[in-house]
């Protein structure tokens, strides 16, 4: 008995290859995109926001998850103090957090940036904006070094201006709709969160330490003692 061939719809297709949005959620999403629109535009009225501006590419980089890992990294194998191992270690987790967390949720969520960053000098951003990964990263740094790996209460204020200024300059470099920010701010409050859960003590990020670095470590303690 011969079968007839299965007929597709196309409307069906193309619904299953294109992800469809509710409307109540496309009616917040376009709220947002014009919201953004007249946030940037009544900010760049004033010369003192325009000339901030000029700063923002700085304040890109000064969040970057590439310059923080590498900078990490170096400032471990430089300083070799087992001080400071239970900062870099905890730290290191976290940065690594917040790089995964930001990409699976871009992933599921798969909403487009506002403009695309035209930057050769720049890596990234990618396709996707939201969450912020630069508002979560720097909300996460800002949890971490205010109570988790506590700063002396004389850098609070630069720290929270950073982290103000890093968020603002989201907006106003178009690389994020305003939502994209704030969501990007609860993440990375979540993620001290669960830092403050998984905390790695001092004994055992030495030992993580010298697992990755014997010999280094090693002779430092050696120079110490």
């Amino acid at each position: 008995m011969r079968r007839e061939p299965a007929v597709i719809n196309s409307d069906t297709r193309l619904e299953g290859d294109k992800r469809v949005v509710p409307p109540f959620l496309k009616n917040i999403l376009k709220k947002d995109v014009e919201l953004t629109k007249k946030f940037v535009a009544h900010c760049l009225n004033f010369v003192q926001i325009r000339s901030f501006k000029n700063h923002c590419k700085f304040l890109e980089w000064s969040c970057h998850g590439v310059v923080w890992l590498a900078g990490l990294i170096a400032f471990t194998y430089i300083m070799g103090n087992s001080k400071l191992h239970e900062m870099e270690v905890n730290l290191f987790v976290a940065l690594i957090i917040d790089i995964f967390a930001v990409a699976i949720i871009k992933a599921i969520t798969r909403r487009r940036r506002p403009a695309i960053n035209d930057d050769p000098f720049c890596i990234g951003p990618d396709m996707y904006s939201f969450p912020s990964g630069h508002a979560s990263r720097s909300s996460m740094l800002l949890l971490f070094f205010m109570f988790l790996y506590s700063f002396p209460v004389l850098f609070w204020p630069p720290l929270v201006a950073w982290w103000l200024a890093i968020c603002v300059s989201r907006l106003l470099l178009y690389r994020h709709h305003i939502l994209d920010v704030f969501g990007g701010i609860i993440l990375g409050f979540f993620e001290a969160f669960v830092m403050a859960l998984i905390w790695i003590g001092p004994e055992a990020s030495t030992e993580f330490v010298r697992w990755i670095s014997d010999e280094r470590v090693a002779g430092n303690d050696a120079e110490i003692l």
